[in-house]
């Protein structure tokens, strides 16, 4: 159950309107790594989750994401506020209306579409998508993703913070970034909280391949370090090794019975090539200059 405060998280504070900045900061509103995304993430999460403890700790996230929501989505509705009026009421001339709403990125297509309110979309105008929650329903997975999940979000808010001078809005998006670290390291306890944790499910790794690294970009550049050497590594550097390295003969095969096989016979008799043949094709009559080489017409 939910109850809406009318008070907001954080205080929003923003010196004057900027179209062209709301637009950015919708990234944070309804992208991959937003507010929202998070919120649903955590909440569907929490919905299937059996265990007391990462449910309420998840709940409360989600829900707290919610929040977040609310403040970035005000800080959009503040930074369009001009916006919306001059478009609303026409009281500019067209050609400085336009300059204004154009200044940059696809705030024009905000203003135009939505009337310079706050659109379900990323900061591109793409419209927010459930395909953003990438939960599995198994917790070793779906935290590590959630840790990477703030991982990126934080980051965004970084670089939200590096394209605005607004003291008050800096300091909203400072907030809305710090609780990011916060809910990292809560994802992080409750991960190391589930005592075999790795590798994640249930099967374990086949054991002749867990320890194996595979040296597949070999040349210039070619690094060794802790994730591939050590006693914890078997370095595989050989070509011969790193192919059909079950043992068999490196080919796919499926059995199929006598009727498929006469079927695909066919087919392939229907359809096979001739590599004696050089046909004229139609890039070749249609050749111009800079089609490179191509094949003669052969005369009657």
């Amino acid at each position: 159950m939910f109850m809406h405060n009318k008070r907001l998280m954080y205080t929003v504070r923003v010196a004057e309107p900027n179209p062209v900045l709301a637009n950015m900061m919708l990234e944070q509103f309804g992208g991959a790594d937003g507010e929202l995304a998070a919120a649903m993430r955590y909440f569907t999460q929490a919905l299937a989750e059996d265990d007391a403890g990462r449910k309420d700790l998840l709940l409360d996230i989600a829900t707290e994401e919610l929040s977040h929501l609310e403040v970035i989505g005000s800080i959009v509705a503040m930074l369009n506020k001009g916006a919306k009026g001059r478009l609303a009421e026409g009281v500019d001339k067209e050609a400085d209306l336009l300059v204004q709403l154009n200044a940059g990125g696809d705030s024009h297509i905000t203003s135009l579409l939505y009337g310079a309110g706050v659109p379900v979309t990323n900061s591109a105008g793409v419209p927010w998508t459930g395909a953003y929650v990438d939960s599995r329903g198994e917790p070793t997975v779906d935290l590590r993703s959630n840790i990477a999940a703030e991982a990126r979000a934080k980051i965004v808010y970084e670089r939200l913070i590096n394209i605005t001078d607004d003291v008050g809005i800096k300091d909203a998006l400072g907030f809305l970034m710090t609780r990011e670290i916060a809910h990292q390291k809560s994802f992080e306890k409750a991960l190391y909280s589930i005592e075999n944790n790795f590798p994640t499910g249930k099967l374990p790794g086949v054991p002749e391949f867990t320890d194996k690294f595979y040296d597949m970009s070999q040349g210039a550049g070619n690094m060794r370090g802790p994730w591939n050497e050590g006693e914890q590594w078997e370095f595989v550097e050989d070509r011969d090794a790193q192919a059909a390295v079950d043992g068999g003969d490196g080919e796919a095969t499926v059995k199929i019975g006598a009727a498929d096989k006469k079927l695909l016979t066919a087919t392939g008799a229907r359809t096979l090539s001739d590599p004696e043949v050089n046909p004229v094709t139609g890039a070749d009559l249609g050749a111009g200059p800079g089609a490179g080489k191509t094949t003669p017409l052969v005369a009657d």
